[in-house]
């Protein structure tokens, strides 16, 4: 009752808010990237007493959580994290009553701290504080009670609202990533829905392999994800349930139907259908199951996505005699090339802070990943290696990921930031392709 008195104490009267004093100015300017990130000292998260759970002791979790934390805001770019093996482990008493002394001799600039408790009912109560170490200034604090099993979530939540007060954006660590998982022979490659975390952790398999699969991508509002299957030998679209493993196919068309991607409100899936070698842009209402035709050339116009307010649509097409982006309204209306200069440019798909688009560029025989204003204006190349492509954003609008062919024939998942200067791999068991970033889990 004491241990469960005091971390209870340690919570304060409003244990799951955030409190940001008006002094506080620490901050990490994201907006021209960073040469040095911040020096942030992240030590194991402190326990009362060492307690078993269904996920190990509460003194193993405490190392585990600041690890995952660690490891998210090293993997931002913007941040260098201390780690929990620089310093000794804290107390209890020290998560309020920091020795500030200790983190100002190791050049950090920010502290991450918190505490893990087993409780009664079995469930864990994770703690999570931010210090500016050297005003010596609590920026924020929150508290996560969670199964033994949602310890992982508990540690990207906190590493969110991390991010989320020292740059002033969301953050975009407790989200996953669905993609194409690769194995076998090139010329019989087995490829399988697969999703993850976004750190790579909680791996698992949606489908057998019995089928190729190509192009997932999430609704964003459920545990929905669309994708295109080559089952019974008919190309087409069809969505799945995460939560149920349920699937359905998509429409009743009779030809090859893929490029699937949902509207902002998850409400309507865009795809593009072909019919006598031409492709065209279909919307389908989830609900209805009605179709309606969106483009009409004898053009190849496909991999359609909406911009955030769901009024417009970009998308590629060899209407101009070349492989280009357009955007249109969402009703097919006023479509308008924006894309120019060297190369092809397609795969491209919006920004959730409907500033940018991101694509992949064609020159030369070499794919790069892009953005551009949607506009037409501002093109930037981000990446520079061999073989890039399928760009999805993260959350926040900050982090692109795509999948890179190495010149062995391997392909792998990356993400780069706005900047281009923060290239990273993502783990995955497989080769990997055709990646898409879910939104924040609810």
């Amino acid at each position: 009752m004491v241990k469960s008195r005091l971390m209870a104490l340690l919570l304060l009267a409003a244990p799951f808010a955030v409190g940001v004093p008006a002094a506080a100015q620490l901050r990490v300017d994201i907006t021209s990237g960073t040469q040095a990130p911040m020096p942030i000292a992240v030590p194991a998260f402190p326990t009362g007493a060492s307690a078993p759970t269904p996920a190990g002791t509460t003194v193993e979790l405490g190392r585990q959580v600041a690890g995952i934390i660690s490891g998210n805001l090293q993997g931002s770019g913007l941040f260098r994290p201390l780690g929990a093996g620089v310093f000794p482990v804290p107390g209890v008493a020290d998560v309020q009553r920091p020795q500030f002394g200790a983190f100002r001799s190791a050049a950090a600039q920010a502290l991450v701290t918190g505490f893990v408790t087993a409780n009664p009912n079995g469930t864990l109560t994770i703690g999570c504080y931010l210090y500016d170490v050297f005003s010596e200034e609590e920026l924020m604090r929150q508290g996560f009670t969670v199964t033994p099993a949602g310890w992982r979530r508990a540690a990207h939540k906190c590493s969110d609202a991390v991010y989320s007060r020292l740059t002033g954006e969301s953050g975009y660590f407790d989200s996953r990533i669905v993609y194409v998982a690769e194995s076998g022979p090139r010329t019989k490659r087995v490829k399988r829905l697969a999703i993850m975390d976004q750190d790579g952790a909680n791996h698992r398999f949606l489908t057998s392999g019995q089928s190729l699969v190509l192009m997932p991508r999430f609704s964003p509002v459920n545990e929905t994800i669309s994708y295109m299957s080559f089952a019974n030998d008919r190309p087409r679209v069809w969505l799945y349930n995460i939560g149920t493993g349920q699937q359905e196919a998509v429409g009743t068309f009779d030809s090859m139907s893929f490029a699937g991607r949902f509207s902002p409100d998850g409400r309507t899936l865009l795809m593009s259908v072909t019919r006598s070698g031409n492709a065209d842009i279909y919307a389908y209402d989830v609900g209805s199951r009605r179709s309606t035709r969106l483009s009409s050339s004898n053009a190849i116009d496909t991999s359609p996505s909406f911009s955030p307010d769901g009024r417009q649509i970009v998308f590629e097409s060899d209407r101009g005699g070349a492989q280009q982006l357009y955007v249109m309204n969402a009703d097919g209306s006023g479509a308008q090339r924006i894309s120019f200069g060297d190369g092809r440019a397609g795969s491209p798909v919006w920004s959730p802070r409907g500033d940018l688009i991101a694509f992949t560029r064609m020159v030369g025989g070499q794919f790069r990943i892009a953005v551009i204003r949607p506009d037409g204006s501002g093109e930037r190349l981000l990446t520079d290696s061999w073989q890039d492509e399928g760009p999805s954003w993260s959350p926040n609008g900050r982090v692109i990921l795509f999948s890179r062919t190495e010149r062995n024939g391997r392909t792998t998942l990356r993400s780069i930031d706005l900047t281009g200067r923060n290239d990273r791999r993502i783990p995955t068991p497989l080769d990997a392709s055709d990646p898409a970033w879910g939104p924040l889990l609810r």
